[in-house]
């Protein structure tokens, strides 16, 4: 991984006008920040640049405006959530370019914490385009990047401002980057991935990377049916897409090829309608009846599973391996998540999982506080595990 500065690199910093590239983009209800998580994890940065006495402008974006104000997606909506986990009063300009942005920041005391407007609000964010990035970059003498979410995206926010002043990662996207080289850039092996979800389709680019990176490959979910129909495996009415039967027998070849093995599910637990409580039942892989669906893996699939993640140093995982949202189907991610967690808790194990169902599957175990790292970064995060290389981490090691 490149060498980027961070906020340990940063001394005598009182006065100097810090921009703060922050993840805001939370979900609201009612008007109201229904879930603080974003806000949470980059709290630590915010207070730390306070206290060393910086002027902090916070720089995020809300929603997908266009590059035009767009009221019900204004951050004066996310100011008061702001505010409230700081326990900091935070001031609010109504643009992040501009005179009323350069007023409000003139206006401010060493350590006050300024939350600039949406910069989505102007076509030049997500255009990169020189001019905006200039005029972003008036407001301040040092950029720090704590957005991983949106480091994949090459925005004047994300990655323009780090070609007009010293940039650094702060705590929140160090701790993510970190956690991301243990977990695939130089990782203890054996390496396990687990990687489930609905379909292949969207994960192609993740899966051919991924079984040259690790010594065993777990597939579950939707994405198990179409490895499993591509072998000729009849799976009844279970979710697949028959169309990338091709695709699934060429990862299986490379995997071949790279040593990496594939483990599929042996059982499954099947049933007729897709519902809390359906009546269900426990089947070998090769016995599905034809009116049945695969929803969730069976208990000899758990223990092959359990076993794989006993044997390795380092776990990556994304996406769960049934419909964990509905109960009965959620024992086997339930079950998977428990043993990795106390594995990671005895010290065994480096346990980094990521992507949005992923978390919520976390949760539901109650165990995303016992992994290694849980990365809340979605996109960001599944374009890292592809291998491809991230424009806002990309430019902190080549910043001037």
């Amino acid at each position: 991984m490149p060498a980027f500065k961070t906020l340990d690199d940063l001394t005598d910093i009182a006065g100097k006008r810090v921009l703060v590239r922050v993840d805001l983009n939370v979900p609201v209800t009612d008007g109201k920040v229904s879930d603080t998580t974003r806000i949470e994890r980059v709290a630590p940065t915010i207070k730390e640049l306070s206290k060393k006495g910086a002027k902090v402008i916070l720089l995020a974006h809300f929603g997908r405006p266009k590059g035009e104000p767009v009221a019900d997606q204004s951050l004066s909506l996310i100011a008061p959530a702001v505010e409230e986990v700081l326990d900091q009063k935070v001031g609010f300009a109504a643009d992040c370019i501009g005179p009323v942005a350069a007023d409000a920041i003139a206006k401010m005391e060493n350590g006050d914490i300024l939350l600039l407007e949406n910069t989505r609000f102007h076509k030049g964010e997500e255009k990169n385009t020189p001019e905006f990035t200039a005029e972003l970059a008036k407001n301040g003498d040092i950029f720090v990047n704590d957005a991983f979410s949106a480091a994949h995206r090459a925005h004047a926010s994300t990655e323009g401002l780090a070609h007009h002043m010293p940039a650094y990662a702060g705590r929140t996207m160090q701790a993510e980057l970190e956690a991301l080289e243990k977990g695939l850039g130089n990782p203890a092996r054996p390496v396990v991935a687990i990687v489930g979800g609905a379909k292949v389709s969207t994960k192609i680019d993740l899966l051919s990377n991924l079984v040259k990176k690790v010594d065993a490959l777990v597939i579950g979910g939707g994405m198990a049916n179409t490895f499993l129909a591509a072998q000729g495996i009849d799976i009844g009415k279970s979710l697949c897409e028959h169309d990338l039967a091709e695709t699934a027998r060429e990862i299986l070849a490379t995997a071949k090829e790279a040593g990496c093995a594939i483990v599929l599910p042996e059982d499954g637990v099947v049933a007729r309608e897709f519902k809390a409580g359906a009546a269900n039942e426990t089947v070998d892989i090769k016995a599905i009846p034809s009116d049945a669906m695969v929803l969730d893996v069976g208990p000899k699939s758990v223990a092959a599973i359990n076993a794989w993640i006993s044997r390795a140093s380092t776990l990556v995982w994304n996406g769960p391996l049934g419909a964990f949202e509905i109960s009965p189907f959620d024992a086997a991610t339930v079950s998977a998540a428990k043993h990795a967690a106390e594995e990671t808790r005895a010290g065994k194990l480096v346990s980094v999982a990521g992507g949005g169902d992923t978390v919520s599957a976390l949760n539901h175990a109650g165990v995303a506080n016992d992994f290694s790292y849980v990365s809340t970064a979605g996109g960001a995060f599944l374009e890292w595990m592809e291998g491809k290389e991230l424009p806002g981490v990309a430019v902190l090691s080549s910043s001037k």
